[in-house]
């Protein structure tokens, strides 16, 4: 997976299209990630000690990485992730539109 937590990104489809966010929690075995204040959903929660009443609770639902894209932190435009090799021999990623590391 080429995005990582607080990387800054944009949602392509559904029903928060357009808006940005940054990554909270990566999940890369489900190929989804969970972006800061975006895709709402309701959890229904039992009562317990820290909630006697229990409830309704609102919490950020997980998007398919396929359904979002990275902005780049220097151009500010929507890119791809490349990867380039650096002269150490470390792997950097690289915005494909400014060729600028990330």
């Amino acid at each position: 997976m080429r995005l990582k937590k607080g990387d800054l990104v944009a949602v392509l489809t559904g029903k928060e299209r357009g808006k940005k966010g940054k990554i909270l929690k990566v999940f890369p075995d489900e190929n989804r990630v969970i972006i800061e204040s975006l895709n709402f959903v309701k959890v229904y929660t039992r009562p317990s000690q820290q909630n006697p009443k229990g409830g309704i609770a609102q919490v950020e639902g997980r998007l398919h990485y396929s359904n979002i894209q990275l902005v780049c932190p220097r151009c500010s435009k929507l890119t791809r992730v490349g990867h380039q090799s650096l002269a150490d021999g470390s792997k950097q990623r690289i915005c494909k539109k400014c060729n600028e590391i990330i």
